[in-house]
C-alpha cells in the first residue's frame, strides 16, 4: 500500500488550495454565496486531485524519463492504483456536486470530468492542450455559479480560463526550457487577465481597492516570474513561473471575488496564495 506521503505527491495535494476560489468567484458572480458553496469547492478538490492522479497514470513511461523520481516510475504507487485513484475522486466529486447542488450542479460537474480526463488522456501533447485545461477551470468557476444566473459568472471563469492558458503553455516547457518568445506572450496574457479582474463596476470604501491590490499583488507573484523566464528562458526558471501561476492563483479569484462587494471574502480566498506558496517549497505543485 502506498503511504500517505506518495498519495499526496500523486495528487499534488497542496496545490488544491488554487481550487476552491474557483468555485468561489463563481457563486459570488452568480449571487448564490450561500451553505452550498463549501461543498461544492469540496467537489472541485476532488476532481482536481483526480486529474492530477489521471495525468501521472497518462505520463507514467514519459516519467520514466523525464522524472523517474515521480510516484509511479520510482515504483512507490503503481499504475493500477494511480488509475483507480483518480476513477475513484471522480466517482466522489461527481457525488459530492450532486448532492450539494443537484441537476443544476451536475450539468456543469459532469462536462467538467470529462474535460479533465480529456485532457489527461488525448488532449494534453496536442496543440488543443492548452485550451482544454483553460476550459477546465473555466468550467469549475461554472460549477460555483450553478445554483444562480451562471451567465453573470462568465467574465469571471473567462479571466480564470485565460490565466489557466498562458500557465498551460509554460508547463510544456518545464523539462525543456522555453525559447523567449512564450513568456513575452504569456507575460501579455497576465496583463490582459489583471485588467479583467479590476474591470467592472467602481465600488465605493475600502472595497473599491480590494481588488486592485489583490490584482496588483496576483501580478508581482506570477508576472515577475514570468519576467525571469524571459532573462532566462531555462526549465527551472520556466518550473518556478509554472509554481507561480498555480500558487499564485487565489489572489486573482480573490480579486474577482472582491470586485462582485464581497472584499472581505475576497481577501480570505487570496490568503490561500502564501499558504501554497510555502506549502510549494516541500510538495511541488507541478
Amino acid at each position: 500500500m502506498p503511504s500517505l506521503a506518495d498519495l499526496a505527491e500523486l495528487v499534488r495535494a497542496p496545490a488544491a488550495l488554487s481550487v476552491p476560489g474557483d468555485v468561489v468567484a463563481g457563486a459570488a458572480a452568480a449571487g448564490v454565496l450561500d451553505r452550498k458553496v463549501p461543498a461544492l469547492a469540496g467537489a472541485s478538490v476532488l476532481f482536481y486531485w483526480a486529474g492530477m492522479a489521471a495525468n501521472d497514470w497518462a505520463d507514467r513511461r514519459l516519467d520514466a524519463v523525464e522524472r523517474p523520481e515521480r510516484p509511479i516510475p520510482s515504483g512507490r504507487i503503481t499504475p493500477g492504483t494511480a488509475l483507480g485513484v483518480s476513477a475513484g475522486l471522480t466517482a466522489a466529486g461527481l457525488a459530492v456536486a450532486g448532492l450539494a447542488g443537484g441537476r443544476r450542479a451536475l450539468a456543469v460537474a459532469v462536462p467538467l470530468a470529462g474535460a479533465i480526463w480529456a485532457y489527461d488522456v488525448a488532449a494534453k501533447n496536442t496543440a488543443a492542450g492548452p485550451a482544454v485545461m483553460a476550459a477546465c477551470r473555466g468550467l469549475d468557476v461554472l460549477l460555483g455559479a450553478s445554483g444562480g444566473r451562471p451567465l453573470r459568472a462568465v467574465p469571471a471563469a473567462v479571466t480564470v480560463a485565460a490565466h489557466t492558458y498562458t500557465v498551460t503553455e509554460l508547463s510544456r516547457r518545464e523539462v525543456s526550457g522555453a525559447d523567449r518568445t512564450l513568456p513575452r506572450v504569456t507575460l501579455a496574457g497576465t496583463a490582459a487577465v489583471a485588467a479583467a479582474a479590476v474591470a467592472g463596476p467602481r465600488r465605493g470604501g475600502w472595497r473599491a481597492w480590494v481588488p486592485a491590490a489583490l490584482t496588483a499583488w496576483y501580478v508581482s507573484q506570477y508576472g515577475t516570474a514570468q519576467v525571469r523566464v524571459a532573462n532566462d528562458p531555462s526549465a527551472p526558471q520556466v518550473r518556478a513561473a509554472v509554481g507561480a501561476g498555480i500558487t499564485g492563483l487565489p489572489a486573482l479569484q480573490g480579486a474577482l471575488v472582491a470586485r462582485t462587494g464581497a472584499g472581505l471574502l475576497g481577501l480570505a480566498v487570496a490568503a490561500a496564495a502564501p499558504l501554497g506558496r510555502r506549502l510549494a517549497r516541500k510538495l511541488s505543485p507541478t
